[in-house]
């Protein structure tokens, strides 16, 4: 299935330094130690609007301590807001036998003309909102540089801040790309807060809203958004003037979490971060799926950059064969070890 859409352009892709020691690893990095973002896990069919808030609400004090410590204790990061572009090596990239190859088009075009920008919420957007300060989240802007189009990859907090961003590059918003539902990622209600994002975008812009199709129905539910929701398949392609975007499905995190691969860079969302995963200790969440996703990006070919949805670690992006290298979820060697790790 082929979808098309408006994407950006870009400068030139810096490859991330190896982080010079390794960092200690403990628990709270690990895919259910308390990383500090929102990932209530939404339970299926009833309609669990307040359902959702609920389950989010029966942790805040790990949520907001381990924010609390993440923010005391990380480096200042390296400033992610700068442009790039993507640098093909005359491949298609991100083959695996999870993930066959779909069409590529122009590879020598693409790298030519994609825009990319890594946003961190609280630094680059969202200045001075706590919450958004705390979750360290990030937003991403793609897209193509001769058509001037482009969308956004989880646009909440200040999604009017992000739409300034594009104006300021001389770029257009022609679609939005949802990682998954929770609302430090698309906005809704949060521990007692009410977080702008999907719905306030669409204020200002009606643009399509591409979610997973197992995700559909919980975007809908925590952001009340739903005639501009356009549910897509695994593997699936949105194609931005020259830039193509493939949407792979990676379920654990949420049922239709999603990953975006672009040139070399994936685009990871809550699955995996450089030192880490997503939850999957709430209602939704699958630790055999989590296990199963991760597998299928370490088999991505290409090595592709990891562009992760929060700032969990020193640097903010890393090629996929460190990550697989460093990042203990990766040290089981079976589904048996992962849910002895983690549960399941």
């Amino acid at each position: 299935m082929r979808r098309t859409v408006g994407l950006v352009d870009g400068d030139r892709v810096e490859r991330r330094a190896r982080r010079a020691g390794e960092q200690d690893r403990d628990a709270q990095h690990h895919a259910g130690g308390g990383t500090p973002d929102m990932h209530e896990r939404p339970s299926p069919p009833a309609d669990s609007g307040p359902g959702i808030v609920a389950s989010v609400t029966t942790r805040p004090r790990i949520a907001a301590t381990d924010a609390a410590r993440t923010a005391a204790t990380a480096p200042a990061p390296p400033h992610s807001a700068d442009v790039e572009a993507v640098r093909v090596r005359g491949r298609v990239p991100g083959t695996a036998a999870a993930y066959p190859p779909g069409e590529t088009g122009s590879l020598r075009a693409m790298s030519d003309r994609l825009y990319f920008r890594q946003l961190l919420a609280g630094r680059d957007f969202a200045v001075g909102d706590p919450v958004a300060t705390q979750m360290r989240n990030f937003a991403y802007l793609i897209g193509d540089a001769e058509t001037r189009e482009a969308v956004v990859v989880d646009p909440a907090y200040a999604a009017g801040d992000l739409l300034d961003t594009l104006a300021a590059d001389d770029m257009r918003l022609t679609g939005v790309l949802v990682t998954h539902h929770h609302p430090d990622h698309v906005g809704g209600d949060f521990m007692g807060f009410s977080l702008p994002g999907l719905a306030e975008l669409l204020e200002r812009q009606q643009v399509p809203v591409h979610v997973s199709d197992a995700e559909a129905e919980w975007v809908r539910r925590t952001t009340g958004v739903s005639g501009d929701l356009v549910a897509h398949e695994h593997d699936d392609r949105l194609e931005v003037g020259a830039v193509g975007i493939r949407l792979l499905h990676t379920p654990g995190h949420t049922p239709g979490s999603q990953c975006f691969l672009v040139g070399d860079k994936l685009v990871a969302g809550d699955t995996l971060f450089l030192e880490g995963c997503g939850r999957t200790d709430f209602p939704g969440g699958d630790a055999d799926a989590m296990y199963h996703s991760l597998q299928a990006l370490a088999r991505l070919s290409g090595d592709p950059v990891v562009h992760p949805g929060h700032l969990y670690s020193a640097e903010p992006s890393a090629p996929l064969s460190e990550v697989t290298e460093n990042n203990f979820v990766y040290r089981a060697s079976s589904l048996e070890q992962f849910r002895a790790m983690f549960g399941g």
